[in-house]
This record gives C-alpha cells, sequence and structure tokens, in this order.
C-alpha cells in the first residue's frame, strides 16, 4: 500500500475547527466559498502551506514573501498588509486554541466572478482569503522507514508554459504526475525537467546523497522551495558539502542515500526510487534511512525549536 509525505494521523479535534474566511470564523461543515470564486471556477490563485509550533508561524516571513510574490506575478492585489494576514492567522489558531502539531493551509483566490469565465476584469468581489489549521503532524513511519518515488512521463516545464516558481491554484501538471506514481505503485512522483535532468517531486523538493555530498536540482524548474532553502542552508552551517546542479537518473539509482522535503514533513527519506533500492549492498543502510538524512532530520528540529521556543 503506497503512502506519502503528507499522511497523517486522524486527529477527532478536527472535527470541531473553526475556519477562516475573510476574516469571520466558521465551523468545518458550514465553511463554504462561492461556486462563482475565481479558486473554484479555475484554479485562479495562491497558497501557501504553514506550521505552527510553540505558538509561533515557522518561517512566516519566508511564506509571505512567496505568497505576496506570487499574488504580483498574477496581477492581483491580496487586499490586506502582511501584517493584517499574520494577525487572521494567528486569530484563527487562537480561536482554536491551537499551539503546536499544526499545519495551515492558507489560500488567497482572486474573488467572486460576476460569470464563470477567465477574464480578471469580471472578478467583482475582493480576493477571497481562506485560513484552514488542523492538528497534523507526519507518520513517524514516513519519517524513519522512508518513501519510495516512481520517475513519472509527466515533466516540469518551462517558465513560459507555466512557470514553476508560482505556488498558484492550479496543480494539474503536479495531480497527474501524482496519480502515476501511485497507478505505479509508488508514494510520490519524481519528475524530470525539459532536458531529461532530476527536477522535484510532485509535492516536495528532492536530494540525493553521493560519497558525503548532498546534491539537489539546480532549482530552475521547481517550486523555490523554503524548506529545500532550510536544508541547503544547514548542509552549509554543518560543513556538508551540497550542490545545486544537473544532474540524472543514473546519478539517483547511484546515490547512497536520498530525502525530500517539506513543510509538512520537514525531511523525509526515500529508500527506493524506480524499483532500485538506494544505498550499496555492503553498507547496512541499504533501504534504509541512513545517516546523513539522519543528521539532516535532527539539524531541522533543532532548527524549528530554535526559531520556535517553547513558551
Amino acid at each position: 500500500m503506497s503512502h506519502g509525505t503528507h499522511d497523517y494521523k486522524v486527529d477527532p479535534r478536527n472535527e470541531n475547527i473553526q475556519i477562516s474566511i475573510n476574516g469571520d470564523l466558521y465551523l468545518r461543515d458550514e465553511a463554504k466559498v462561492s461556486v462563482f470564486d475565481s479558486g473554484y471556477i479555475l484554479g485562479d490563485g495562491v497558497w501557501e502551506g504553514l506550521r505552527l509550533h510553540n505558538g509561533k508561524l515557522f518561517h512566516i516571513d519566508q511564506h509571505l514573501d512567496r505568497l505576496y510574490e506570487g499574488a504580483k506575478a498574477l496581477d492581483m492585489d491580496i487586499g490586506i498588509s502582511r501584517e493584517e494576514l499574520v494577525n487572521q492567522i494567528e486569530s484563527t489558531c487562537r480561536a482554536n486554541a491551537m499551539e503546536s502539531g499544526v499545519h495551515i493551509r492558507l489560500m488567497v483566490t482572486r474573488g467572486i466572478k460576476a460569470t464563470p469565465y477567465q477574464d480578471p476584469r469580471i472578478t467583482i468581489s475582493p480576493p477571497t482569503i481562506v485560513i484552514i489549521p488542523e492538528y497534523k503532524s507526519p507518520l513517524e513511519e514516513t519519517l524513519e522507514k522512508g518513501i519510495k518515488l516512481f520517475t513519472v512521463h509527466v515533466r516540469r516545464g518551462y517558465p513560459d508554459v507555466q512557470d514553476q516558481k508560482l505556488n498558484s491554484h492550479s496543480k494539474l501538471n503536479c495531480i497527474s504526475a501524482c496519480i502515476q506514481a501511485a497507478k505505479a505503485g509508488a508514494d510520490e512522483a519524481l519528475m524530470l525537467d525539459p532536458h531529461g535532468f532530476v527536477a522535484t517531486c510532485n509535492s516536495t523538493h528532492f536530494f540525493i546523497v553521493r560519497r558525503g555530498e548532498v546534491w539537489t536540482s539546480s532549482g530552475d524548474y521547481c517550486l523555490g522551495g523554503i524548506t529545500r532553502r532550510t536544508v541547503i542552508e544547514l548542509c552549509k552551517q554543518n560543513e556538508i558539502p551540497v550542490f545545486e546542479k544537473n544532474y540524472s537518473l543514473t546519478d539517483v539509482y547511484g546515490a547512497d542515500e536520498a530525502f525530500v522535503t517539506g513543510t509538512f514533513a520537514g525531511v523525509a527519506p526515500v529508500v527506493e526510487v524506480d524499483g532500485r533500492v538506494l544505498g550499496d549492498s555492503s553498507s547496512n543502510h541499504q533501504g534504509k534511512r541512513g545517516p546523513i538524512v539522519e543528521r539532516m532530520q535532527q539539524f531541522y528540529l533543532q532548527l524549528l525549536e530554535a526559531e520556535c521556543p517553547s513558551r
């Protein structure tokens, strides 16, 4: 049975959460947006996944930088300041008495349309801002035993087709990749760039470890990942050689270790790609979490605690 880095243990507290829509709170079953909303009709909007730890929003400045930059690229005025948006997020978490183990989906769409049509000029309302906080933590099994990837035919495209730097609601490219990987019995999709080099996964960023070096893609064909950038900086701070470069599937199949990164799970090991079990058969971590991946997990958790200390 395949799973993924976003698997979580069902928490009954989520049944009664309050969700913010344009600053007003609604119970989960009552939280609704219009069928004329741009996000529903066209996938016209931007979003972020946030992490609440010890009552603090981890890397909130970096997430808001990406959100507002994406909105500007779509020529969309979010309508409220960064400070006001942070206040809405924090107020929503307080209304739910949330402190830790919380994942937040922040979504901003262009707003309500006069009629179902793509032209932004027929939008008749301010942007729709939705904040969904849930008690969600990654499964320990995922963080320890790792996941399996399958390389799909769906590519990460050129920026003049759909810019991969844009964290938009339009995710059909990644969804198609996810479906193909799931049909192949894998947990997540590994995606190549237009030149055949490794780019990223459908919902996380991908790294390999070769002879003590950490490699990730050039970054030209993937989202500007915040956890990805954090891991690169952690490698540099801890004197682990790290490179952003082009590399092929042959490099992946011969890797000693591999892992993926994302806001939800942080750092999760990859143990198999396209049926190839990673790691040297003479090592004790073939097909298991390796020592560098485990170190990166520890570094990441230490940073989380340092930036979001308990109160």
